[in-house]
């Protein structure tokens, strides 16, 4: 089952959303993580095996966070990010989840597109 971390920079309605599709998935703020650096973010999400789900494009620095080393990154590089067009977008790609291999993966997210590196 593929476990998710939504971070602070999101709505929780993404976690929920994705708990009533039947995937395990915690908030940064529920493990009272609010507020911890990148890294201390990423190596709670590497113990857990879990896939950060965030807005932080920081994430998408390959020779920073290179994919290889994490459980997954999904990062929404999105240029509209109010609450209901961001839930629209992620709601758009978790029909892609089922049977898309998330691990070790970076998926940069688009309005319009995704970008998957490897």
């Amino acid at each position: 089952m593929k476990k998710f971390k939504i971070d602070e920079n999101l709505p929780i309605e993404i976690a929920e959303l994705l708990r009533a599709a039947g995937y395990d998935a915690m908030t940064v703020s529920e493990q009272q993580l609010s507020g911890a650096s990148d890294p201390q973010v990423l190596s709670v999400c590497q113990q857990e095996k879990r896939i950060l789900v965030t807005l932080d494009t920081d994430f998408t620095d390959i020779r920073t966070y290179p994919p290889e080393q994490f459980s997954g990154l999904i990062v929404l590089r999105l240029k509209q990010q109010d609450k209901r067009h961001v839930m629209k977008v992620f709601t758009r790609i978790m029909r892609l989840f089922p049977g898309a291999s998330l691990e070790h993966r970076l998926w940069i997210v688009q309005e319009k597109g995704i970008r998957i590196r490897e």
